[in-house]
């Protein structure tokens, strides 16, 4: 798994990757210290303790994602990446269910030079 991200246009995939390989900490490892995210359900977290329930979560509710990166906008030291998303999941009763939406992601340049999502906010549509 990549971390080491030099173009913020390939967090979206890197996270497509790492979450669908079931890789917990290489999607966590692409989170900026002190990173916001909203959940597919609205409810927004921060810290390291509370995205690694979250994406722990999704990987055991078998979660599969697919991103559609759809604009990269990249300024000195942050950028704004737009993606369509589906996550296609398990739900407790055993039915299987892919939510969708659009995603507003905000990346920053750490010090090492390398991108991590600042505020991911994959609220969605469907």
């Amino acid at each position: 798994m990549k971390t080491a991200i030099t173009d913020p246009a390939l967090l979206p995939g890197a996270f497509e990757d790492a979450l669908n390989d079931g890789d917990v900490e290489g999607v966590l490892a692409l989170f900026a210290p002190g990173a916001t995210m909203r959940t597919p359900a609205g409810e927004v977290i921060t810290g390291h303790e509370a995205l690694d329930r979250e994406i722990g979560g999704t990987v055991a509710a078998r979660g599969r994602l697919t991103n559609i990166p759809r604009h990269t906008i990249v300024g000195a030291e942050t950028a704004l990446l737009v993606t369509d998303w589906t996550l296609e999941v398990t739900t407790p009763d055993g039915d299987r269910v892919a939510p969708t939406g659009t995603t507003a992601n905000v990346a920053c340049r750490g010090v090492d030079g390398y991108w991590r999502f600042a505020v991911l906010n994959p609220l969605g549509t469907a």
